[in-house]
């Protein structure tokens, strides 16, 4: 089997060069890189990823922590992860996608954990995971606002979540919508809790009280509920309500497309009837839809590269400074689902 110094023999460079081709730790020249490469593939060497680890006292690998058996893949999160993976390999890094089991936060065994660093996904109020990670001294960035007691200084990556929901509730007290439904996250995670204040807040801001129904929240997706959110709530508010809802606001694509049905199913019609507002959407998908769904661009591709650069800061790889708190900006992308009241 061939080792790293018959690649460098050949090649004619030293062994920090081939090791710096694989890792892409420091950059090498175009000519070296496919000189070395070549020789590589004639010799059919493959770095020996363990043994380069037991020299580093790294294990090249972060983690991409998800809530342990509670959590359900959108293509907002495929678009994170793949942001995550892309920018990760850039430095050498490979993404472990981990699912802490709930026994394992409760007899913690992450002592021995196989990473260098973490990104936690989806925070909730005092998130085990956090708190997990903490203790045993591992680096890590959370995507969203923590609530764990007593730690203070954490690294984060978010969109303003506050700023994303006044945006849109301003777009649709603009258009003269004053009875609005809100389909919210999950009650417990953080985004969701910094939603809630926010949407509270504006409407107060302009007079509007909040009244029972208008905020409702994701179940957990064991629920049999979970599936159908969005469906039934939207069709008890529009029948049984004595002012029915003009506009809605849908936590994502799933919740909208549930929303949307039950629309149709009351014999209403988007947005001549009720006009639909979509927080986390498939971009590509949007448009595809009758009628068309406006929308907030989250950047979650950004978010991933950004979780991951500010990870590597941590782990002490990007040099100089940076922010420890980083603001992905959002914007409304306007379709054909919102419009102004009909009079």
């Amino acid at each position: 089997m061939a080792k790293i110094d018959d690649v460098a023999r050949l090649a004619g460079v030293s062994k920090g060069t081939v090791s710096n081709v694989f890792s892409q730790k420091r950059p090498t020249s175009k000519k070296v890189t496919e000189k070395v490469l070549q020789i590589s593939k004639e010799l059919n060497y493959v770095p020996n990823h363990i043994a380069r680890s037991l020299v580093t006292k790294k294990t090249m690998a972060i983690g991409l922590t998800i809530p342990h058996g509670k959590f359900f893949f959108s293509v907002f999160h495929n678009q994170f992860i793949n942001g995550v993976i892309l920018e990760a390999s850039n430095y050498g890094y490979r993404v472990l996608l981990d699912m802490i089991a709930a026994e394992e936060v409760k007899t913690p065994s992450l002592a021995s954990y196989p990473i260098d660093g973490a990104i936690v996904l989806g925070p909730t109020e005092e998130d085990d995971r956090i708190n997990l990670l903490y203790q045993n001294e591992i680096p890590f960035v959370t995507i969203g606002k923590i609530i764990n007691k007593g730690l203070q200084g954490v690294s984060t990556v978010n969109n303003d979540n506050k700023q994303v929901i006044r945006d849109i509730c301003d777009y649709l007290l603009g258009l003269g919508h004053r009875n609005i439904m809100f389909l919210n996250a999950g009650e417990q995670m953080t985004v969701s809790i910094e939603r809630t204040e926010e949407f509270v807040r504006v409407l107060q801001e302009h007079g509007v009280m909040i009244q029972p129904g208008m905020i409702h929240y994701k179940p957990g997706i064991h629920s049999d509920k979970y599936i159908k959110y969005g469906y039934d709530e939207t069709l008890h508010s529009v029948k049984n309500h004595t002012e029915r809802p003009t506009a809605i606001i849908a936590d994502d694509d799933r919740t909208a497309f549930s929303a949307l049905n039950a629309i149709n199913d009351a014999g209403l019609r988007v947005p001549e009837d009720i006009s639909l507002f979509v927080i986390c959407g498939d971009q590509s998908m949007m448009h595809q839809v009758r009628p068309s769904l406006t929308g907030m661009d989250l950047q979650p591709s950004e978010l991933g590269v950004q979780s991951v650069r500010l990870l590597m800061h941590k782990l002490g790889i990007l040099e100089g400074s940076y922010e420890n708190n980083r603001i992905v900006p959002s914007k409304i992308i306007e379709r054909n689902s919102c419009s102004s009241i009909q009079n």
